[in-house]
């Protein structure tokens, strides 16, 4: 579910392992613009998130970016909940094109 959201995003989050090496487990990803990182966004949707009390999606220091760890604790309902926060936060966060 977290996959298929990032990779139906159209670039907003995005994959930072290759599809060969991706965890069932631990999902790290970038908010991104114009392909590159924003870091304000990754903070802002950790800031949320905790507001809405999910917890611990803060990247890896090394890495950075946001992480979601679905080990056996969490249920489907949790996931999906995850799912729905990603959506709701790319839709208010999204930057469209003007119409030409």
């Amino acid at each position: 579910m977290v996959y298929d959201t990032i990779q139906n995003s159209n670039g907003f989050y995005h994959l930072l392992v290759e599809p060969a090496f991706r965890s069932r487990v631990n999902i790290p990803f970038h908010i991104c613009r114009n392909g590159n990182p924003v870091k304000e966004l990754e903070e802002k949707f950790v800031k949320e998130a905790q507001a809405q009390n999910m917890y611990e999606l803060k990247g890896h220091r090394a890495v950075g970016g946001i992480r979601a760890s679905l080990y056996n604790a969490v249920s489907v309902e949790e996931v999906k909940t995850l799912v729905q926060y990603m959506n709701d936060f790319m839709a208010r966060n999204r930057v469209t094109s003007p119409p030409a």
